[in-house]
């Protein structure tokens, strides 16, 4: 076993730390147990590859994307918005630089390249997994208005109105005039 081995495991037990970290900008809107870092980016990394396929974007490049778009928050927390007025936080790629350091360098390079690509790219498919972290975050908002936590509704509108691709919109749309529990109802006809 190699350091690099170890370095890249050590990496990856660290991920699993995004399965308890929670999304803190929720208990703001009141969210007593709000959803974790990590089931936000798995759906957003879905999300985003369904854009991606409406949009005519590169799938899995989108959904790679948005896998590791918080990644960094294993180190820095979940800061919400309101907090980032008072606080200064490293650069998502200099966390991601320090999280891999001792990973395999092939491993190293490839998510650093992800986060740089995520953090300042423009390509189309970082254009769609942007968008399918806020619609992601919108329809999160949504399931909490429906269990009863109406401060929910900021995050819905505000997370909406920075939508940008035509299908994140349509979904957008979609998604208000549904519930979470109607998808069921699609297979019964």
């Amino acid at each position: 076993m190699s350091d690099q081995d170890k370095g890249t495991v050590g990496y990856l037990m660290e991920m699993g730390a995004l399965k308890r970290g929670k999304r803190s900008g929720w208990w703001i809107a009141g969210v007593k147990d709000p959803e974790t870092i990590a089931e936000h980016s798995w759906r957003t990394a879905v999300i985003g590859a369904v854009l991606a396929m409406m949009e005519g974007a590169d799938p899995a490049k989108v959904a790679l994307l948005a896998t590791f778009h918080d990644s960094q928050e294993t180190r820095v927390g979940d800061i919400p918005w309101i907090g980032r007025r008072y606080l200064t936080a490293a650069s998502n790629e200099s966390v991601t630089a320090d999280q891999v350091a001792d990973a395999h360098p092939r491993v190293a390079d490839a998510i650093k390249a992800v986060v740089d690509e995520y953090e300042n790219g423009e390509s189309l498919e970082v254009l769609v997994a942007h968008d399918a972290d806020r619609l992601e975050c919108m329809i999160q908002g949504l399931e909490y208005l429906e269990q009863g936590y109406r401060n929910a509704q900021e995050w819905v509108t505000s997370t909406r109105d920075k939508l940008r691709t035509p299908s994140a919109k349509a979904l957008a749309e979609a998604a208000v005039t549904m519930s979470s529990a109607e998808w069921q109802r699609t297979y019964l006809r």
